[in-house]
């Protein structure tokens, strides 16, 4: 891959935000606007919303429609974070993979299962729902479509919304990670074993 050994673009400092800045990207997505809030209890600024800050324009809508995905979706959560990880594994994105191990462990996939997500959908231990949606999101990345066989399995696990927002899931999480990987955007957590 053809990756910068050192970042392009971090995060844009706060102390730099314009007031539009911060009026775009506050009330895109609940759970940024807790570190938007300006309180002094506020958790740290994840450098995702500061790299969002330096084009808030796009970066604002974009964050609106993640967020839709992340806390409005119709997919269950664990099948979601299970597109997200695999998406990360294939794209080789460590910021996502970071900062998704933990949402995923908390909707219920274990560390085996987190591990076995990069070796894909014929490791050991998957059940079939499960080899299906990683091959789902392998064949996403590479073909940019799923093939009629793979579609009508999905159709027997997932409604019309749930496929569709699958490939939302799949898409939007390719195109943040070609963003990421190519600024060389750092998680500000280390990543959980």
């Amino acid at each position: 891959m053809n990756r910068s050994a050192t970042p392009r673009l971090g995060p844009l400092p706060v102390a730099q935000w314009s007031e539009q800045d911060r009026e775009t990207l506050r009330g895109s997505f609940a759970r940024a606007d807790r570190y938007l809030s300006g309180d002094a209890e506020a958790p740290p600024m994840p450098p995702i919303l500061g790299l969002l800050a330096r084009h808030s324009r796009v970066g604002g809508p974009w964050l609106a429609f993640n967020g839709r995905l992340l806390d409005a979706g119709t997919l269950d959560p664990r099948d979601r974070e299970l597109l997200i990880l695999r998406v990360a594994s294939r794209t080789g994105c460590r910021y996502l993979w970071v900062e998704h191990v933990g949402l995923a462990r908390s909707v219920g996939l274990t560390r085996e299962r987190i591990a076995a997500v990069t070796e894909g959908p014929e490791a050991a231990g998957w059940d079939e729902r499960d080899r299906d949606l990683l091959r789902a999101t392998d064949q996403l990345v590479a073909d940019h479509a799923l093939d009629d066989a793979l579609w009508a399995r999905l159709a027997s696990y997932l409604d019309e919304r749930q496929l569709l927002e699958m490939i939302f899931v799949v898409g939007s999480y390719t195109c943040l990670a070609m963003v990421l990987n190519s600024v060389g955007l750092e998680p500000a957590t280390k990543p959980v074993p």
